[in-house]
């Protein structure tokens, strides 16, 4: 539950929780969240960390005073909707990479990924993580997104299926009136409609009327 709570914190930027969401988004993201759990909570914590305005990768001698410094609070210009710096983001995170023990992203792709920003919020990185096609595939479990609903074994599987349902309507025998009578009726195409002959005979009946009391009339 909680790691699916937080693949919907992906998606909706952690905005709301009750929206609709697309299936394919959630999935990635909660790929993300099942592979890189233990990653993504030290991620999280140097988030805040640079949101406060320390540098994860500092030494700090324990004193009793660090635990002070811990608390600092954020200065007063810092907006945390801006996000941190992303150069900076990247080498606390290439550190935490190189001593991990846990499943981490590659670097490079990591790198790469974050070098078109500037700044970034900690749930932008998550769904850039969550969408890089390029991380998908270094996991190997899920297909590309564009691939994702496309099974061609199940593809045949159901057309086989819909074959068999076919050929049992089609040689199903018709059992009485009253259970065809309910049956769509199906029209074959370029037989003679009945419209046409009917308003020709209704014709043809006012033209034989009309001769028949000439013949009367020329009778009497």
């Amino acid at each position: 539950m909680e790691l699916t709570q937080k693949a919907a914190r992906i998606v909706l930027m952690d905005d709301a929780m009750d929206c609709l969401m697309s299936f394919s988004d959630f999935l990635f993201a909660f790929q993300i969240q099942f592979y890189y759990s233990e990653f993504l909570e030290s991620v999280a914590a140097i988030y805040q960390d640079l949101l406060a305005g320390k540098n994860p990768n500092t030494v700090i001698v324990p004193t009793s005073s660090s635990g002070q410094h811990r608390q600092r609070q954020p200065p007063n210009d810092c907006n945390p909707l801006d996000g941190v710096e992303a150069s900076l983001f990247y080498q606390c995170l290439e550190s935490l990479c190189d001593r991990s023990k846990y499943s981490c992203p590659p670097c490079a792709l990591v790198k790469e990924m974050l070098s078109t920003a500037q700044r970034l919020t900690f749930y932008g990185f998550l769904l850039a993580l969550a969408k890089d096609q390029g991380i998908n595939r270094a996991l190997g479990a899920l297909p590309d997104k564009g691939d994702l609903f496309l099974d061609p074994a199940m593809d045949q599987e159901l057309e086989k299926l819909i074959a068999q349902v076919s050929g049992l309507a089609i040689s199903a025998p018709t059992s009485s009136s009253g259970d065809t009578a309910n049956l769509p009726v199906r029209h074959s195409p370029r037989i003679n409609s009945p419209w046409k002959p009917l308003h020709h005979r209704r014709k043809m009946d006012a033209e034989s009327e009309g001769s028949n009391e000439e013949t009367d009339s020329s009778e009497n």
